[in-house]
């Protein structure tokens, strides 16, 4: 131990946070760069909502953990980031009467059948406070995760509203489904959070790989 001390040597754990639709970093670069720069590090990865990885990071359960919130929502209890800023795309059938549209409304799609995540979630809060700051009320039939989500679009039984930035890709490589921009739709940040009380060398490590030099405190 003293020997990798006085080397610089970073040994131990790191318990990393996830969650599914992260885009404004590459997570498996990133761990990839990590374990080079630090192999005696055991790095584990865990993925869930923001709201549970945000807890389990105040708890220290988590070390770090990349997150996903509405606009204007703030991680508490804990060291943030801002990492991006995101908007929201209509995720449609490509045979959908809105395929190809330059743009739409909240109001001309409140009437869709919408695939969301799970009621509650963060990344449901997303579009459900858009919807709810227009005055409108929609039909969320199907609750899943993203790779489901997409299925069910691309057969033809609902639309989802979904990050840009991470659903963009996927799109463009996906003949079956389309997307559609949204004036007024849901916005979201993506957040690096970490312990505000004496983080590990581990995680500072990880800081120090993603060129984080002056950690700043969320409001709580």
């Amino acid at each position: 131990a003293d020997a990798a001390a006085a080397s610089g040597a970073v040994r131990g754990r790191l318990a990393v946070g996830v969650i599914v639709t992260t885009a404004a970093v590459d997570v498996a670069e990133l761990l990839q760069r990590y374990r080079a720069r630090h192999p005696d590090v055991r790095v584990f990865l865990r993925g869930g909502r923001s709201d549970d990885l945000t807890a389990a990071v105040r708890s220290g359960a988590l070390d770090i953990a990349f997150l996903g919130l509405p606009e204007g929502d703030l991680p508490a209890g804990v060291e943030s980031l801002v990492l991006d800023h995101d908007e929201h795309v209509l995720v449609v059938p490509a045979g959908h009467r809105l395929a190809g549209a330059e743009r739409v409304t909240l109001r001309e799609i409140a009437g869709e059948t919408f695939v969301d995540f799970a009621a509650g979630s963060p990344a449901r809060a997303q579009s459900d406070q858009a919807f709810a700051a227009a005055g409108l009320v929609r039909d969320v039939a199907y609750e899943a995760q993203v790779a489901l989500m997409t299925g069910l679009i691309a057969r033809g039984l609902g639309v989802a509203l979904l990050p840009s930035a991470f659903i963009g890709p996927r799109v463009a490589a996906d003949p079956e489904l389309a997307l559609v921009p949204v004036v007024d739709g849901p916005r979201r940040v993506e957040y690096l959070v970490w312990s505000r009380f004496n983080p590990s060398p581990a995680t500072r490590a990880l800081l120090d790989v993603l060129g984080v030099r002056e950690p700043r405190a969320a409001d709580s």
